[in-house]
């Protein structure tokens, strides 16, 4: 059972994470290389005590809330101190990047169990200032097991349910990068491009909900989307690839002036968009 989890990086998400552990009784070790944010999350609530060497050996869990690349680093640092049975988590946007570097960590520490996560919410600011206690309300939480425990991965699905998670999906690393490259980091490619128009600084009074909806990922932390994407470049290429070759079929209808071809194109779409959300 889990009571006690260990947070490093305390961002947006890390701080909202440790809020709502806080908020539910657990007791919370928090962590982060700066000091200021180190006091902003305390003063927020997003842990009990800083996370020490000493008191490492008390976490059930610990989730690493920093970047992917840094995460076997970190990670290795912290498992001369963990007990045996501990889970170490992260929640870092790729999976393969990090699941890869678990199953090293798994040939030091045979007796901890490494199981990649990452929930599915966010907001377009980032830091601990914009933490929130129900930014997970009713996300879903992927796990990625790499370590072969069905009692621990059953109690992390209880626990983050607990916590007020709307679901728990459970892949593999390959299927988790694939889908995210596409419901998440293709949008803020999108967002961040549409943008750039000379119209969008000319939009104040011109402008309602679509292009609030459309914008809104445009504000984003530029190196940390730069490392996600670069890392997940062979599927995300393709899904890009794959919108500039569709938005090109309504330029050339536009461009030859093609109505009835527009309106078919238009068409598929609003077909499949219903379709998808009947189920």
């Amino acid at each position: 059972m889990i009571r006690s989890v260990g947070i490093v990086g305390l961002g947006l998400m890390g701080a909202s994470f440790g809020r709502v552990l806080v908020k539910n009784g657990y007791t919370v070790y928090g962590c982060d290389r700066s000091a200021a944010v180190m006091q902003k999350a305390l003063l927020a609530k997003a842990y009990t005590e800083p996370l020490t060497e000493a008191n490492a050996g008390e976490v059930d869990l610990l989730v690493l809330a920093i970047y992917p690349r840094a995460f076997e680093g970190v990670a290795k640092s912290y498992l001369p101190y963990l007990k045996k049975g501990a889970i170490l988590s992260d929640f870092c946007g790729n999976k393969r990047i990090v699941t890869d570097a678990m199953r090293r960590i798994s040939e030091e520490r045979e007796d901890i169990v490494c199981v990649g996560g990452h929930p599915m919410a966010g907001r377009e600011y980032s830091g601990v200032e914009h933490s929130s206690v129900r930014l997970f309300e009713g996300a879903s939480m992927i796990l990625v097991p790499v370590t072969e425990d069905l009692f621990a991965l059953s109690e992390l699905k209880k626990f983050y349910l607990s916590l007020g998670f709307g679901e728990v999906v459970v892949t593999t690393p390959e299927r988790h990068d694939k889908m995210i490259s596409y419901t998440s980091q293709l949008c803020h490619i999108v967002s961040n491009a549409f943008i750039k128009s000379a119209s969008a600084r000319e939009h104040g009074g011109y402008s309602a909900g679509s292009y609030r909806d459309l914008t809104r990922v445009a504000r984003l932390n530029p190196d940390m989307w730069a490392e996600l994407m670069t890392d997940n470049r062979d599927y995300l290429k393709g899904e890009l690839d794959g919108l500039i070759h569709a938005l090109q079929a309504y330029s050339d209808a536009l461009g030859q002036g093609d109505e009835a071809g527009l309106r078919a194109l238009l068409a598929e779409g609003d077909r499949i968009k219903r379709e998808i959300d009947k189920k």
